[in-house]
């Protein structure tokens, strides 16, 4: 055996055993952590490696993972229970994971570790965020934690509440890559990122989660309105187009953090499908209350990936006839949010397969686009369309919209249905965020490699 195979047999040895006792078995696992991150750091950078040396990387860092899982089996609740003060304080996702970071050295990446990966391009990443892939996989499991999590990230942003008072002054909220916009009862928020045609990332998830909080805040309004900016710049230049989904170009630059997807999935989006929670009151359909309001998207010549799962929580869609959907899953590598467990409710499990595993592409103006569309227009109608709908679903009364999206949700998707595929989804998400395939896919089909970030 040669001393470098005798280095990668040494470095898939397992954690230490298991006592049952949390402080014990964390300062145990700490230690054996801490020690085999301390092998990974002497080696050369990911990029520099030999192949023998990449072969001792890939064996920690799957050593310490199955340790991790060990650990997380026994120890999780208690860890997250620690953590929130026996689940009476509320701590958002993108705190969470650090503050296990310091209360268990090790276990997760701390920031330190995270801004260190975030310099390099995604392909040169040792992937130390799977690892918070598993921390939430685990905390969502338990179903008392996993629950009062998804209250946590249901609660308006401290942001969200510092600019409320703006609106009872203010009409229009400009929050950088999203939009803030009253128009008597009628709240829109604006996806505003123009150079990505108006694509999701780092730079979008917080302040669309913000707006969205102000959409369900303000009490002049009744009904919410989501839409893409108007686009500034290139083909469509002057014209508004809703929403092309992750940004593959910062994905494939390093620039999008795992976090970003639990956030956005906990975030905005389960907002917009379940309303805003209230501090002390659980937000599940059968004891709880939300304070939420009807949902209307406007599509504007294609709704891809991210912006296609938007409609999924959507009351109501309005679409032009010359725009389209898509889920190319299959061509980013990476799990479609919640569209697996939302988009067969309405088009069937194979039209489903079939956007999300073999890219097909459905057209609003068709029988199959019309499942997830309810009204479908010539694009220089929308306006005027939008003006109807919004002003049949006001005129008519929204006293009762709570109590039938709740009712629907019971039957649909109860917020512990959410939790379980939550719960997975964290697990394998943190894979395929990682995952050599990505970087193959984004290459093959986006060229990203020739793309300025």
């Amino acid at each position: 055996m040669t001393g470098a195979q005798s280095e990668i047999m040494d470095a898939g040895r397992g954690g230490p055993d298991l006592t049952g006792d949390f402080d014990v078995d964390s300062a145990a696992f700490s230690d054996h952590w801490t020690g085999q991150l301390a092998e990974l750091d002497a080696l050369p950078p990911k990029a520099q490696r030999s192949a023998a040396q990449q072969e001792q990387a890939v064996a920690l860092l799957k050593a310490g993972r199955e340790a991790r899982k060990a650990y997380l089996r026994r120890h999780a609740a208690a860890l997250y229970r620690a953590l929130t003060d026996d689940l009476t304080r509320h701590v958002r996702m993108e705190a969470l994971c650090f503050d296990a970071a310091d209360k268990v050295p090790g276990l997760v990446p701390d920031r330190a570790r995270i801004e260190a990966e975030n310099q390099l391009d995604q392909k040169d990443k040792d992937g130390h965020e799977i690892d918070q892939g598993y921390l939430f996989n685990y905390f969502l499991a338990d179903r008392d934690c996993g629950l009062h999590l998804c209250h946590t990230m249901m609660l308006p942003r401290a942001e969200a509440l510092e600019l409320a008072p703006r609106l009872k002054t203010e009409d229009r909220i400009d929050l950088g890559t999203a939009v803030y916009e009253r128009k008597g009862d009628v709240s829109t928020v604006y996806i505003k990122n123009p150079r990505y045609l108006n694509a999701e990332d780092d730079s979008t998830v917080h302040s669309v989660e913000t707006a969205v909080d102000l959409a369900l805040l303000d009490e002049r309004t009744s009904i919410c309105v989501l839409r893409g900016a108007a686009i500034d710049r290139g083909k469509y230049e002057g014209r508004g187009v809703y929403c092309t989904g992750i940004n593959l170009t910062q994905l494939y630059r390093g620039n999008i953090s795992y976090i970003w997807y639990l956030v956005r999935e906990f975030g905005f989006i389960n907002k917009m499908y379940r309303g805003l929670a209230r501090d002390g009151v659980p937000p599940d359909e059968i004891f709880g209350d939300t304070h939420e309001k009807p949902w209307v998207s406007l599509v504007e010549k294609f709704a891809i990936g991210g912006g296609c799962q938007y409609l999924l929580v959507c009351d109501y869609v309005l679409a032009g006839s010359d725009a389209y959907l898509t889920l190319p899953a299959r061509k980013e590598g990476i799990i479609p949010g919640a569209a697996n467990l939302r988009m067969w409710k309405f088009t069937g499990d194979r039209l489903t397969r079939q956007a999300v595993m073999y890219d097909r592409r459905i057209d609003c103006d068709t029988a199959e686009g019309r499942l997830i569309c309810d009204e479908v227009v010539p694009p220089e109608q929308l306006e005027s369309a939008l003006a109807d709908v919004t002003s049949r679903l006001t005129n008519s009364g929204v006293v009762s919209a709570a109590s039938n999206r709740r009712c629907f949700r019971i039957a649909a998707e109860p917020l512990d249905v959410f939790r379980e595929y939550m719960a997975v989804y964290a697990r394998e998400q943190a894979y395929c965020h990682f995952s050599p395939a990505l970087i193959s896919n984004l290459e093959r089909f986006w060229n990203a490699s020739q793309r300025a970030a």
